[in-house]
């Protein structure tokens, strides 16, 4: 390797990085502070920054400060109350991160040529009538073995709301009398 080449070979990187500075702050990602207005308190500069918008902490991203908030399967009230409701009922798709969990086709066996499939979507964790979607869709069969599938609305989709409303009431109100010792804050 000649004396040239081996200065290539090092300045070029030298000099990638040095454009990539001089391109980034030209572009203001780096800006110079006043000193004098700036606090020497870390806990303070990033409770401004924060404020502003300006930053991102790791508290943040799972619940802020205090106590941990995290929503688990096992914790949600109203996932526990239905699947404790739909128990009976194969289920073919459970999805917590996508808030839904729909049923396989059931047969209670009293018309061979009939099946539902229940499926609950969860638009909110909070206990409300209007945080959870229930649809139930039937499929009829004839003999040649053609189905037809058609969402229905029924008295069902009703009555499974409002158990599972009941049974998450109290699975929440289990929790908080459990945990009322514990953490006072709790209502």
């Amino acid at each position: 390797m000649t004396f040239i080449n081996y200065i290539k070979s090092k300045a070029l990187p030298i000099l990638v990085t040095i454009s990539l500075i001089v391109s980034l702050t030209a572009c203001g990602f780096y800006k110079p502070v006043d000193t004098r207005k700036v606090s020497p308190n870390v806990n303070e500069r990033v409770k401004k920054n924060l404020e502003e918008g300006r930053g991102i902490t790791l508290g943040g991203l799972v619940g802020g400060k205090g106590g941990s908030n995290y929503q688990f399967a096992s914790s949600n009230p109203m996932w526990r109350a239905t699947l404790e409701i739909l128990d009976f009922l194969p289920l073919a798709n459970v999805d917590y991160s996508g808030g839904i969990i729909t049923t396989d086709w059931y047969n209670e066996g009293t018309a061979s040529d009939e099946s539902i499939k229940i499926t609950i979507r969860f638009l909110t964790n909070e206990i409300r009538a209007d945080g959870i979607k229930v649809i139930v869709h039937k499929k009829k069969c004839n003999q040649q073995q053609k189905c037809t599938v058609k969402k229905v609305t029924s008295a069902l989709e009703n009555e499974l709301q409002v158990a599972i409303l009941k049974k998450a009431a109290i699975f929440e109100k289990e929790y908080i009398s459990k945990n009322k010792k514990k953490r006072p804050d709790l209502k």
